[in-house]
């Protein structure tokens, strides 16, 4: 991300506790893989095993913590060219023109952008699990979204 992409947003967004679950899951999933890997060869169960399986394991673990980083992944940023959101595997830029409101419905793990048509984007940079963090996150994104839409309908649920 060059510094000017960076300068052309108001307010972004992250998840604060979930990146330290997901990379301590991840860490401890691909330790315990290594680690089961290493010891096939330990004792005698019957199987043989050769080298090939361990790093195939190790692999597998490898895998599983890549997945399990998705996590730390989401982002919202509100800017003059709209709201963009990053979720676990997509990036989506919506103008302004496509913008209702954002939300946090009560019993949701995350918030949403609300759309046209009663449509809805999760926004999982906005979790629950922050608490006050999403709600101060909710607050900037709010004010940032009326100062370029004026009348956008943030729903209080």
């Amino acid at each position: 991300m060059s510094g000017n992409d960076r300068d052309s947003w108001d307010v972004q967004v992250k998840p604060f506790l979930t990146p330290f679950f997901a990379y301590g899951a991840a860490a401890l999933i691909l330790a315990a893989h290594v680690v089961v890997g290493a010891l096939l060869k330990v004792s005698s169960t019957g199987v043989i095993f050769r080298t090939a399986d361990q790093v195939a394991i190790a692999m597998l673990g490898a895998v599983f913590a890549g997945f399990v980083c998705l996590f730390a992944r989401p982002r919202l940023r509100v800017g003059p060219s709209g709201v963009a959101v990053r979720n676990l595997f997509g990036y989506r830029l919506f103008p302004w023109s496509d913008v209702v409101g954002v939300s946090f419905h009560q019993g949701a793990r995350w918030a949403r952008l609300d759309l046209p048509d009663d449509e809805y984007v999760p926004v999982m940079a906005i979790q629950a699990v922050d608490k006050g963090r999403a709600v101060e996150s909710m607050d900037r994104v709010r004010a940032a979204m009326k100062r370029y839409q004026p009348g956008i309908n943030s729903r209080h649920p």
